[in-house]
């Protein structure tokens, strides 16, 4: 591993400069890798396996038409690459569970029937482990308990890939029936195309995991949207220019360089004025959120956030209940706005 200064920590992870992807084709080279679920995570990942040249292949129901047919679309074929979930999995000696959670609770029975005594048990997401109590999920003693997560969706993973750059991940071993988990794990984060690899637990993995995806990243990030466009409506702002000032300049300008940079450059680099007023307002907005993450923690930490996970996804209307509220954000005037703003920059209307 290399140690890494992360803001005065020293942390050690994995890069394919030590592990390099000849060292992972020969641990995994008499491996099947058996990908389970080809919703989310599981297109990106098989990809990236099949075109490093792994030996990979793709399980998924045929009671789900749009998920099968999409796994032929991208050249699985049914018979050779592409199988129901009982015979990948019984093939397979890494089974990637890679459905949704409320799915991994649903076929967790069927995939223990069929693992072998030295097979790893792979995951991206420690939700199925360490809520064992909710999901049912314990894994024989006889098997390796893996976990590699990429640190974005799905699809991120596999154009990344395609860009030559990669996604980072966080690897963890809940389980060393082989002796060779660690090995394996760092093996197959390197096979999907992970552009570096950090240590974590599958208890870490999912608590800031959940947090993340509640907070900053979705929930809080759609939150102070809704709540800044608001606001500039009420007080006689045009949709156009609320949405501009809201979203379109974060997402098109700013985010960017926070991306390439950091915030620091980015303060750095803006007016004078704008810069006086992120630095004094930046504590305020941290202040008044801070309560909201301890709660949410707290609420990841003892269960409740799995809890109600579970229960909403094994609801058998909770397609409907989705599509209803995507629905209404979708039809929201902020995001109507948005649909509008963006066809109308340069390389949309170029397209015309």
């Amino acid at each position: 591993m290399t140690q890494i200064d992360f803001g005065g920590v020293m942390e050690n992870v994995v890069t394919a400069e030590e592990f390099p992807l000849e060292k992972a084709r020969e641990v995994l080279k008499k491996e099947t890798i058996a990908v389970i679920g080809y919703g989310v995570q599981g297109p990106g990942q098989s990809m990236n396996l099949r075109d490093n040249g792994f030996n990979v292949i793709v399980g998924q129901s045929p009671k789900f038409p749009a998920d099968w047919d999409r796994a032929v679309k991208d050249g699985w074929e049914p018979g050779k690459t592409l199988f129901d979930i009982e015979e990948a999995a019984r093939k397979g000696t890494i089974v990637m569970m890679l459905v949704s959670d409320a799915g991994q609770k649903a076929i967790w029975p069927l995939i223990e029937q069929c693992l072998d005594p030295g097979d790893a048990l792979y995951f991206s997401h420690g939700f199925s482990i360490v809520y064992k109590e909710q999901t049912g999920v314990i894994p024989p003693d006889n098997v390796d308990v893996i976990l590699v997560a990429p640190k974005g969706s799905g699809t991120t993973v596999r154009t990344n890939f395609l860009e030559g750059s990669g996604i980072n991940s966080s690897y963890a071993v809940f389980q060393n029936a082989t002796g060779n988990a660690e090995e394996r794990t760092q093996a197959v984060g390197i096979a999907i195309g992970s552009g570096y690899l950090f240590p974590t637990t599958f208890e870490k993995e999912v608590h800031s995991d959940l947090v993340g995806e509640r907070g900053v990243l979705m929930g809080a990030l759609a939150g102070v949207m809704e709540a800044q466009y608001d606001i500039l409506r009420r007080k006689g702002h045009s949709p156009s220019e609320a949405f501009n000032e809201t979203v379109e300049e974060l997402t098109q300008s700013l985010i960017r360089l926070v991306g390439q940079n950091g915030m620091d450059w980015m303060y750095a680099n803006c007016s004078t004025t704008a810069q006086r007023g992120a630095l004094d307002w930046r504590k305020r907005f941290r202040e008044a959120v801070a309560p909201v993450f301890e709660d949410l923690y707290q609420s990841v930490l003892v269960g409740e956030e799995t809890r109600i996970v579970l229960e909403a996804n094994s609801a058998p209307d909770y397609k409907e209940k989705l599509d209803k509220e995507l629905a209404e954000m979708r039809h929201s005037e902020m995001w109507q706005a948005g649909a509008a703003v963006r066809a109308l920059r340069p390389e949309n209307r170029r397209q015309k």
